[in-house]
């Protein structure tokens, strides 16, 4: 039944891991984890609730590539700004 129901910290490993492509592999530092509203306020999530949230999640190909994508408008964005730069010094000596 554990692996019907996964835990709140496996949901949420899950998602900072970057397996349901929510966002890139990296640790979320929230200040409140996944679940723990809902544990303090005495209400965790039933067996029935995370095995819905487990099934709802994207599915994901780990062989789509955002963040590179990503990478490269950065890089692009990075080589505008040097050029208009350059064009500016240029223009004022």
């Amino acid at each position: 039944m554990a692996k019907d129901a996964p835990t709140t910290d496996q949901l949420r490993h899950d998602i900072d891991s970057g397996a349901t492509g929510e966002k890139i592999g990296f640790p979320d530092p929230a200040t409140a984890p996944l679940g723990t509203d809902a544990e303090a306020g005495g209400s965790p999530p039933t067996a029935s609730e995370r095995k819905l949230d487990a099934r709802s999640r994207p599915n994901y190909s780990h062989g789509h590539k955002m963040p590179g994508t990503a990478l490269y408008a950065i890089f692009v964005a990075i080589g505008a700004i040097v050029v208009v730069g350059a064009t500016l010094l240029g223009t004022m000596g």
